[in-house]
């Protein structure tokens, strides 16, 4: 019997590509402003679409708008609609678009495009995943303390309140929440699609069609790629649009057949997400299958975990923690449950998000998008960036050189902001990588939004979602002081930075020198002093004792752990 002719060896196959959410505008590009969340899915953005096309545009190619246009049509002040420009702006999935670069003198003569600006309005409906328990409970308990300044504060609120002001709890996972933002997507998308679409002459449901250029906009939301991989243009993962000439337009195709393809793509990705959160509780999970997952960091790890989702610092407890430029894979952070620590994470970043820490001082290099801080008691935040928005804090005090108006909503109680007040050796070259400006310093001019944040996942009583949540009060000047970060970090040699890139307002600038002097004249008196030795050692106990009383009132006592051995 003759042999059986050998098979042809077929080429491996490459891993499948799937859909992801972007995270940006769910976590960053949520704004609790009653006005913009609409109900009625597309019914209502349609009319606001049909209206905002009417105006003359900023650019005849691409459909923009300024933020006169943005107030008259959605009927708000221009402050608000100004503010959204300015978030938009932050959670843009391209970089080459010119509002991304644009100065703030210079946002209202380049505009919104219309399209950006209607998924924005669109997506304001979805409601975040609700918090989990804390894996460890028993870690928590632990570094929490048993009674806070608000123990009594918070006996006195409804447990819808109560739920809502509780720090002590964990963010949801990385897979639970995209999986939650893909759920999201799967029901709205086909609205979403025919707010881009353009009607042509025929009946049915092919009388919608969209365009490769409307098509792209789609990548507000969504992207195909994995860990390594450049994005590529959203139309080049789309069969209807792949390869098309760059030269010649794209023949617009049905909005259904968009609407299945993407709705296939979706369950695909579910799919996936679903076996691997199976193959992990079987102990099957491999390295490459946390880049998926983006599973969280043992508290107990000094490593971050990057990979297509952001890097990880959690779960810092009673120590200092240091990540350089050199050791973060990525320029998304997020600083999860840490207490009693300080942490410098002196890097340029895109985002930073900062959830559930307490009594810890946190140092942010150069945050060229966005910082977030949530649910935080009794923190300090230092930070460049170009906008900051905090949510449901307490006591917490931030040191800000930011380009825009720090944004707070939700339930927040006794915080407090003031001008920046550090500097490292590669601080105004990560300030420039990522576009940050000296100059405004907006630290001072906080807007308080909505008590009631309409984006998280409980119910909500009539009638309160406008209530205003409390504001920021300005930091005593008297209370300022400059933050020393360690000369012996490694990797500090290099760099130009020798004094804080931020002009102090000359109420701070004063009084700080006015403290230095103090200081000098001080210890001039206690050198010259004409006591017994048993009277100075007296002065010097009373010294000690005043001096750690301060430490601990003004939260600088968490500096010292910088100088514990790692």
């Amino acid at each position: 019997m003759a042999d059986a002719p050998e098979q042809p060896s077929t080429p491996s196959q490459p891993p499948p590509v799937y859909i992801h959410p972007r995270r940006e505008p769910f976590e960053h590009g949520l704004i609790p402003l009653q006005k913009l969340i609409f109900t009625d899915g597309a019914q209502t953005l349609t009319s606001i679409r049909d209206k905002l096309l009417q105006f003359p545009p900023i650019d005849n190619r691409h459909h923009r708008v300024n933020s006169a246009v943005v107030s008259e049509s959605l009927q708000i002040s221009p402050e608000h609609a100004r503010l959204v420009i300015d978030i938009i702006a932050s959670v843009l999935y391209s970089d080459s678009d010119p509002l991304v670069a644009a100065k703030p003198e210079e946002v209202d003569a380049v505009g919104v495009n219309v399209y950006d600006l209607l998924i924005f309005l669109y997506i304001q409906s979805y409601k975040r995943l609700l918090p989990r328990g804390h894996k460890d409970s028993a870690a928590v308990a632990d570094v929490w303390p048993s009674t806070s300044a608000f123990d009594g504060f918070l006996s006195a609120l409804t447990p819808l309140q109560l739920v809502r002001s509780n720090s002590r709890r964990s963010m949801p996972s990385q897979a639970d929440e995209e999986s939650h933002q893909l759920s999201y997507l799967q029901k709205h998308i086909g609205n979403i699609i025919s707010l881009l679409a353009e009607s042509v002459e025929g009946e049915g449901e092919d009388s919608l069609v969209l365009t490769m250029e409307k098509f792209e906009h789609l990548g507000f939301l969504i992207y195909f790629g994995e860990k390594g991989m450049e994005k590529t243009p959203l139309s080049q993962n789309a069969p209807f649009f792949a390869n098309s000439d760059p030269d010649m337009p794209a023949v617009p195709v049905p909005a259904s057949q968009v609407h299945d393809w993407i709705l296939q793509s979706i369950s695909d990705a579910l799919d996936r997400i679903s076996e691997r959160a199976a193959a992990k509780e079987n102990g099957q999970t491999s390295p490459s299958d946390q880049d998926v997952l983006m599973t969280d960091v043992s508290p107990n790890s000094k490593t971050p975990t990057s990979g297509k989702g952001p890097s990880f610092v959690e779960g810092i407890s009673k120590q200092s923690y240091v990540k350089q430029a050199s050791e973060l894979k990525g320029s998304f952070v997020k600083v999860v449950n840490c207490h009693e620590s300080v942490i410098y994470v002196l890097a340029p970043l895109k985002y930073a998000t900062i959830y559930g820490c307490s009594d810890a001082t946190i140092v942010l290099g150069a945050v060229g998008k966005a910082v977030r801080v949530e649910h935080c008691e009794r923190v300090h935040i230092i930070s460049a960036a170009k906008r900051i928005c905090i949510a449901n804090c307490r006591e917490c005090i931030f040191f800000l050189g930011v380009n825009q108006q720090p944004l707070i909503v939700g339930d927040n109680h006794k915080l407090q902001v003031a001008p920046y007040n550090t500097f490292y050796p590669q601080l105004e070259e990560h300030m420039k990588q990522v576009g940050i400006e000296t100059s405004p310093n907006r630290w001072g001019e906080p807007v308080a939004l909505g008590l009631i944040d309409p984006h998280d996942s409980l119910s909500h009583p009539a009638g309160i979602s406008d209530c205003q949540t409390e504001s920021a009060i300005r930091l005593d000047p008297d209370q300022f002081t400059n933050f020393l970060i360690p000369n012996w970090l490694e990797g500090q040699a290099s760099g130009s930075t020798k004094d804080n890139p931020f002009p102090l307002p000359d109420v701070y600038l004063s009084c700080q020198r006015r403290n230095e002097n103090n200081l000098v004249e001080i210890k001039q008196m206690l050198k010259e002093a004409p006591l017994e030795d048993s009277r100075k050692k007296e002065l010097s106990t009373a010294l000690h004792v005043y001096f750690k009383d301060w430490l601990y009132a003004s939260g600088n006592i968490r500096q010292l752990y910088c100088l514990q051995g790692e």
